[in-house]
C-alpha cells in the first residue's frame, strides 16, 4: 500500500492532519496503536486556543463544540489573598479560548475520518520507520496479527516522545532541549458543578492550585503534589480539602472520576524534520500543563503542515515544507517560555526562600496592576495567530 502522507499517531494532532488533507485532496493513511476505544477515552487537555478552535471549524469539526463548548473570555488568578481576573477580549483584540476536552475533539474526528476521509487503522503499531532520507519511506507496522508495510511519499510523526518518529531523526542529528520541575499534579475528574465561570489559578504557601472544568456538570481540579506522589495516598476528602484551603472558597463537592499523578516536564526536539520525516506534538515538544499549550501546539504544527502539503500538490513548490521546522520552532520556544513562565511564577518551589515568594507576589501584582503585563498573559494564553 502506498499513500502521500502516512501518519503515525491518532490523537487529535494526527487526526486533525488527516481531516485537513482529505479537504485538500491530499491522500494519507493514520495509523494508531491503540484501540479506538482508549483513544476517544484517554484525559487530557481540555483548553482550546482561539486558532485551534478556527481549525477545527474550517475542518468541519466545529459543530459539536459550538454547541456544547464552554467559551471563557478570562481566568482569575489568586495570590495574597486577592483575586483578579485577566479580561482576554479586553486585552487580545477580542480574542477568548474554548473548554472543549480534547477526548471530545478526538471522538469528532474519528468520526469524520471514518465517515468520509482516508483509513484510520486503530490497533496498528508501527515498529519503525525506514528511508527517511529517500524519496519513499516506508512504515513497517502491525495489524490484525499481520506485519505489513506502507510506502509514503512523507511520514508525519504525531506518535509522541517515546514514539518511533523521533528515531527516525538520528541521534546526531538532533538535539532535545529539556527541564524537569520539581512538583507534579494531583487531578481529578469529580461529577461536580464548578462552583466558578472561569479557570482560577492561585497561588498559595501551600502551593499551587487550578480549578477547571470539563461541562456545567464537571469539574477538573488539580492540585501541586510532591514529584513521587502516589494518588492512592490522597483519598477524596483530603483533596477536597486541599483545593479549599488553596482556592479560598469551598468546592461544589461529588463523586471523583478519575484520579493521577502528573509529572511536569519541558521538552524541545530539534530539528522537527529530517528528509521526509517530519515531528508534530508530542513527538517534538512537551509543556508543563499550566499554560494550556500542549494539544493547542500540536494543532498549530498540523495546521503548518497542512498548508505545506496543499502547496506542494497545487504548485510542485516544497518552500513551505522546508520551512516548516523553523517555522513551528518559533511558535514552539515561545509557547515554551509562556508556560515556563505561568509554572514557575505560581507553583511553590520545594527549596524555595521567602525572597524568591516575594518575587512570585510581586509578579503577580505587577499582572493585577498594568495593562501591558496583563495583556502578554492574555495574549499568549489565547494563544498566536497562526
Amino acid at each position: 500500500m502506498h499513500t502521500t502522507v502516512g501518519i503515525i499517531g491518532g490523537g487529535p494532532a494526527g487526526l486533525l492532519l488527516a481531516r485537513l488533507l482529505h479537504l485538500a485532496g491530499v491522500d494519507s493513511v493514520v495509523l494508531e496503536s491503540r484501540s479506538r476505544t482508549y483513544v476517544e477515552e484517554r484525559q487530557r487537555a481540555g483548553i482550546l486556543e482561539q486558532a485551534t478552535v478556527d481549525a477545527l471549524r474550517a475542518a468541519g469539526a466545529g459543530a459539536r463544540m459550538d454547541r456544547e463548548g464552554l467559551v471563557h473570555d478570562g481566568i482569575e488568578l489568586r495570590f495574597d489573598g486577592r483575586s483578579h481576573r485577566v479580561d482576554f477580549p479586553a486585552l487580545a483584540g477580542g480574542r477568548s479560548v474554548m473548554v472543549y476536552a480534547q477526548t471530545e475533539v478526538v471522538k469528532d474526528l474519528v468520526a469524520l475520518q471514518l465517515a468520509e476521509g482516508g483509513p484510520l487503522l486503530f490497533e496498528a503499531e508501527v515498529h519503525r520507520v525506514e528511508g527517511a532520507e529517500t524519496d519513499r519511506p516506508t512504515l513497517h507496522y502491525t495489524h490484525e496479527g499481520r506485519a505489513q508495510t506502507l510506502s509514503c511519499d512523507y511520514v508525519v510523526g504525531c506518535d509522541g516522545f517515546h514514539g518511533v518518529a523521533r528515531d527516525a531523526v538520528p541521534e546526531g542529528l538532533r538535539q532535545t532541549y529539556e527541564r524537569t520541575y520539581p512538583y507534579s499534579w494531583l487531578g481529578i475528574l469529580a461529577d461536580a458543578p464548578p462552583c466558578y465561570d472561569e479557570l482560577i489559578y492561585a497561588h498559595s504557601e501551600r502551593g499551587f492550585a487550578l480549578a477547571s472544568m470539563r461541562s456545567p456538570t464537571v469539574s477538573r481540579l488539580y492540585l501541586q503534589v510532591p514529584n513521587g506522589a502516589d494518588a492512592a495516598d490522597w483519598p477524596d476528602e483530603r483533596i477536597w480539602d486541599e483545593l479549599d484551603l488553596r482556592l479560598g472558597r469551598p468546592m461544589n463537592r461529588g463523586p471523583v472520576t478519575a484520579k493521577s499523578v502528573l509529572p511536569m516536564r519541558s521538552s524541545v526536539t530539534e530539528p522537527m524534520r529530517h528528509g521526509r520525516v517530519l515531528l508534530a506534538g508530542d513527538a517534538a515538544h512537551i509543556v508543563p500543563p499550566t499554560g494550556a499549550k500542549g494539544l493547542n501546539l500540536a494543532a498549530a504544527d498540523v495546521v503548518v503542515l497542512a498548508r505545506a502539503f496543499t502547496r506542494l500538490r497545487e504548485t510542485g513548490s516544497t518552500e513551505l515544507l522546508d520551512g516548516y521546522s523553523d517555522t513551528c520552532l518559533r511558535r514552539v520556544w515561545r509557547a515554551e517560555h509562556f508556560s515556563y513562565f505561568m509554572t514557575t511564577t505560581l507553583h511553590t518551589d520545594p527549596g524555595q526562600s521567602a525572597f524568591e515568594t516575594r518575587l512570585q507576589e510581586s509578579q503577580l501584582d505587577r499582572i493585577s496592576r498594568s495593562r501591558h503585563a496583563a495583556a502578554e498573559l492574555a495574549e499568549n494564553y489565547v494563544g498566536l495567530p497562526i
